[in-house]
């Protein structure tokens, strides 16, 4: 993998709805559910990566108490470093609100995002079976069959454990 530095600033007021665009294009709505929970994601804190005016990538999160949630990762640009380089924009922010632990949700079907994950550090933490008919009653726009075909039925939990 050849790694290259990209610009990643902070979501701003100004980005608010080209993310929401973004979020809409790629998932089907403004908003994302994970664990019961529903994000308006264009209110979330995050980093964003543009080029021409376009989102290549974006990482929005979310902080309660000492935990520190990624909603959303999305990176136009794989296998260059980007997806990478927006997490740890998370974990400096996680640590500098001295976070336990930085979290997120997956669904099973997808592969790409689970192996991604545990590449980087994060450990399988849970498996929450048939959460997806739960968050379909939040967010309909959930298709049924995601990668490859595969039906879109459980939660993946992942964490990355910050020690001080």
């Amino acid at each position: 993998m050849n790694e290259l530095n990209f610009e990643i600033l902070e979501i701003t007021n100004a980005d608010k709805e080209l993310v929401s665009d973004f979020i809409t294009e790629n998932w089907g709505s403004p908003f994302s559910v994970s664990k019961g929970k529903m994000h308006d994601v264009a209110n979330l804190s995050g980093f964003i990566c543009k080029q021409d005016d376009k989102i290549t990538g974006l990482v929005t999160y979310h902080i309660e108490n000492d935990e520190c949630e990624i909603v959303t990762l999305d990176s136009k640009i794989n296998n260059k470093g980007l997806g990478s380089q927006l997490i740890q924009k998370v974990v400096e922010v996680a640590k500098e609100n001295l976070c336990n632990r930085v979290w997120l949700i997956t669904t099973n079907d997808n592969i790409h995002a689970i192996r991604f994950y545990q590449k980087r550090g994060f450990d399988w933490i849970n498996f929450h079976r048939d959460a997806m008919d739960e968050s379909r009653k939040l967010k309909k726009e959930i298709p049924k069959l995601g990668n490859e075909d595969i039906p879109i039925r459980h939660e993946i939990e992942f964490e990355y454990r910050l020690f001080y």
